[in-house]
């Protein structure tokens, strides 16, 4: 299939490349070169192997042709030999992305692989995020229209990638966003912005096969329909944002082959103003996987997604356990609270000080498990729950305080404590619950107009899983364009291994290039509450970056 739509898109764009260069307007053209590198070595203290190839790389082209009315534009990539963790589904190499756009006052038409996101994605959002393997988009058509001022018309029909395929279910959909603010004089007066959206999806898979057992096979729905509805409030330094989306019968792997809905309701109220903000959220999710491929499982073919409502760490020790939303239900919670104390205040000192306190709760949803039928739940609706009511388990829970300080002109230090409850079982199968204590220090000094040192010093105490760990950083950088780093991360519990690393890092107008060595410990790469495993390596590392 990939190869014929190939085909079909390549002669698409032969044949829009000459409309654009006919255009009154200069042809523009934009891209990018990424190639990510690793020189494998085994290491059996910390379970990395070589392989059988000297080297790997995941590498990626980008290429986009602009004009008035026409853009084109195409993406290769090049995973023969791809790199620890990706060798399953992504090992290959081709045209990955091809697509052209027309747009003409109000309207936008495009014609092969696009991306797209319906409110906050609870129905649909494809999107490509290299760092965890995802590239779902969709390969097919889709037309966005503006025909009345603060009115948003899109529809989309379109197969969804799966690595080096497609899956065959067709995903079609329709959403409609108004803003009431342009229709109202007095509103814009006032500063109140109000959005309205409503969205649907529908997935038509051909039925497959499954049986409760020899004699009883189950009815799989062809078509499963999604619809979400939502409201953004805006007024000030006030925003309010509610949404619900509901999707009809989808019998799949996550949930086990049951016939129950699927619902997620979400309230977001956030607070901002100079020197002060603060946000509060809530979300239940209830049977909310939504495949292109009901027999899937893992990170690939999501039509929608689900955001954690957990912060998203960067130092390695607060992401040593990361949270990745369950599909299946849960209640989620997060409040956060920012606030700037003034400079020449007792709290504030002479350069002001900032402080955020962030606080994230993830519970299951209450399970009231109906009568079996043939000693299974296939073909049944699974479960009933109450809205309101907690199951008996928490997934997640992270509360942390972090202090940014600007202690001379030259020295800037922030300080972080967090403490987290990570529960292994729920989100890898086996690990039961972890309980840990985290404190950070990272200072950043300024030597000289070129020079600058950075610091960091993390400790992980726990007396679960593999117990304690310890974290320090140098990075020495050096205008204008390179920067050495080396790191260390140590578990000082139960395998007394160091992690090391050495990176030197140039930049040199739009390219960047990093060299390095090291190990990689196994782990979880997560964002945004999806995750991909990510396997111990060793080796030497190139990354190299261009933008044109």
């Amino acid at each position: 299939m990939m190869r014929h739509t190939a085909l079909l898109l390549i002669a698409l764009l032969a044949v829009a490349s000459p409309i654009a260069a006919q255009d009154d307007d200069k042809v523009t053209f934009t891209g990018s070169i990424q190639s990510d590198a690793l020189l494998p070595q085994d290491d059996a203290t910390i379970g990395a192997y070589k392989g059988k190839e000297w080297g790997l790389t995941n590498s990626y082209a980008d290429l986009h042709m602009m004009s008035k009315c026409v853009d084109v534009g195409a993406r290769m990539e090049f995973m023969r030999f791809p790199l620890p963790g990706y060798e399953n589904d992504f090992e290959g190499w081709g045209l990955a992305n091809i697509y052209a756009k027309m747009h003409i006052d109000r309207l936008e038409i495009t014609l092969g692989n696009f991306y797209e996101q319906f409110g906050s994605g609870f129905i649909l959002r494809t999107y490509e995020e290299r760092s965890l393997g995802i590239d779902n988009s969709l390969l097919g058509a889709r037309v966005v229209t503006k025909p009345l001022k603060g009115v948003t018309l899109k529809a989309l029909t379109g197969y969804q990638r799966r690595y080096w395929d497609y899956n065959s279910a067709l995903v079609s959909g329709g959403d409609i966003e108004l803003s009431i603010t342009d229709w109202s004089k007095a509103m814009q007066e006032h500063g109140t912005y109000l959005t309205l959206g409503a969205s649907m999806v529908n997935k038509h898979e051909r039925e497959d096969e499954m049986y409760v057992d020899p004699t009883h096979r189950l009815n799989m729905p062809e078509d499963v329909n999604a619809f979400d509805v939502r409201a953004h409030l805006q007024q000030g330094n006030f925003g309010l944002l509610a949404e619900y989306a509901q999707k009809s019968q989808d019998p799949s792997f996550d949930n086990g082959y049951i016939y129950r809905k699927g619902s997620v309701a979400m309230l977001s109220a956030s607070y901002s103003k100079r020197g002060m903000s603060a946000l509060l959220q809530a979300k239940r999710s209830d049977n909310m996987s939504f495949r292109s491929r009901r027999a899937m499982n893992g990170t690939s073919s999501f039509i929608n997604h689900l955001p954690a409502f957990t912060m998203d760490h960067t130092y390695a020790l607060a992401a040593l356990y990361p949270y990745a939303t369950q599909p299946d239900g849960e209640w989620a919670y997060q409040a956060e609270l920012g606030y700037t104390f003034k400079k020449k205040t007792l709290l504030g000192g002479k350069y002001g000080t900032n402080v955020k306190v962030n606080f994230s709760h993830v519970h299951a949803i209450d399970h009231q498990e109906v009568p079996q039928v043939y000693n299974d739940f296939k073909g049944t609706d699974g479960y009933n729950s109450d809205f309101w009511k907690w199951g008996d388990r928490m997934y997640y829970q992270d509360l942390n305080v972090q202090i940014e300080k600007k202690l001379s002109r030259d020295f800037k230090l922030n300080l972080m404590y967090m403490n987290q409850f990570y529960n292994k079982t729920i989100v890898e199968g086996e690990g039961g619950m972890i309980h840990s204590d985290i404190f950070v220090a990272d200072g950043k000094y300024r030597i000289n107009n070129k020079l600058t040192l950075r610091g960091e010093a993390q400790y992980l105490s726990t007396k679960d899983d593999e117990g304690d760990w310890v974290f320090g950083l140098l990075e020495l950088s050096v205008l204008p364009s390179l920067m050495f780093t080396v790191s260390d991360m140590y578990n000082c519990g139960e395998t007394d291994v160091h992690y090391y690393q050495g990176l030197i890092t140039f930049n040199a107008g739009a390219h960047r290039l990093q060299v390095g060595y090291g190990r990689t410990r196994a782990g979880y790469n997560c964002s945004g509450g999806v995750c991909r495993y990510v396997p111990a390596c060793k080796g030497f590392t190139m990354s190299y970056n261009y933008n044109f």
